[in-house]
């Protein structure tokens, strides 16, 4: 444990060093509550830069808590589409349509943490940054930088882990300046104290971590996970007819993104003809990963539950990963055929 003089010094030298250091994030030059919320929500499982154009775009179509549960959800969808965990963004409207019972956003930890959608970490970061409450905030950066300090190889995906963690935060907390605090260790984890190699000559708290004297930061954190991992081979169908494509979309009782769109396998178009393939692409779920073929077909006399959508009316719709990833399979392979007919003619005409 650090003492009550070190706990000082290393608080100074870290807020120090992030008012110095710390991205430019949009995120980071408000104060207002729904939108701090809004960017933890779209960060769990996103990648910092992924998310921005994302947060860019959903703030400038739902600048407030009244707006985004007014919305439509398939516009709320097609607002969402590419960042993937779709329950995700109908848990922000349920939980806007609450907040607009309430009149006004949440400002304690018990009342964001009751709003749906957000667990224990995400009720501490929008309370600490929105309303300066003392409550230390815990994700993989943090877990990282604690377990370096403290050479402290306790299994961090375990449930002992978990608490053992989060009383070593709440003691190192900064309570006079909660969010800045919490920002700047999750910032240090994220530019720092990395993964696989850790920057321990730029650290600013360097000289309190006890792993770094014992040469053991790049074994720490311990995580131990038990995981199976699932392989899978299918094939999409690309029907395509007069500017049109042939769809499904998934009713409001699914269990996996209710109201997408999706591209028929064999057991939308039973009776489809099938063509050359077009080309494959990867795509992972949690610890499923999957390789998707892309087969141009004919479509069946009875096309069942799929629909003949335009083509010019995807961008606006809420269609899955998998039919934009396989779009993009089409175009590029229409591109490579458009590029190779454009050879063979000026071949010709040579």
């Amino acid at each position: 444990m650090l003492a009550a003089g070190e706990k000082v010094e290393f608080r100074a030298n870290l807020l120090e060093w992030f008012a110095q250091h710390r991205r430019d994030l949009p995120w980071r030059r408000t104060r207002d509550p729904y939108a701090i919320w809004i960017s933890e929500i779209m960060l769990q499982q996103t990648r910092v830069a992924a998310v921005i154009p994302y947060y860019e775009r959903f703030l400038a179509r739902f600048p407030t808590f009244e707006a985004l549960a007014s919305a439509a959800e398939a516009e709320l969808l097609a607002q969402w589409a590419g960042l993937g965990y779709y329950y995700r963004a109908r848990n922000l409207q349920k939980a806007a349509r609450r907040i607009r019972e309430h009149g006004a956003f949440p400002s304690s930890y018990e009342t964001i943490r009751d709003l749906p959608g957000v667990g224990d970490y995400t009720a501490a970061a929008v309370a600490s940054i929105a309303f300066e409450l003392p409550h230390a905030v815990l994700d993989g950066n943090v877990f990282r930088v604690l377990s370096r300090v403290y050479e402290d190889a306790t299994n961090i995906a375990s449930g002992a882990g978990r608490r053992r963690f989060a009383g070593l935060a709440d003691e190192l907390l900064d309570r006079a300046r909660p969010g800045e605090f919490n920002q700047a260790v999750m910032e240090l984890g994220a530019t720092i104290c990395l993964p696989g190699n850790p920057q321990c000559l730029l650290c600013p708290v360097a000289r309190w971590c006890r792993a770094r004297a014992s040469g053991r930061q790049n074994e720490l954190p311990v995580k131990i996970v038990e995981r199976k991992s699932v392989e899978e081979h299918r094939t999409v169908y690309w029907v395509e007819r007069e500017g049109r494509v042939l769809a499904w979309q998934r009713n409001e009782e699914s269990r996996l993104m209710p109201g997408f769109w999706e591209l028929p396998e064999r057991e939308q178009l039973p009776g489809a003809e099938a063509g050359r393939t077009l080309g494959w692409f990867r795509h992972g779920i949690t610890f499923h990963s999957y390789r998707f073929d892309v087969v141009e077909a004919v479509a069946p006399r009875e096309v069942g539950a799929c629909e003949w959508v335009a083509l010019e009316k995807l961008a606006g719709m809420p269609v899955s990963t998998i039919f934009q990833k396989a779009k993009r399979v089409v175009d590029r392979s229409r591109a490579r055929e458009k590029a190779g007919t454009a050879g063979q003619a000026a071949a010709g005409g040579g």
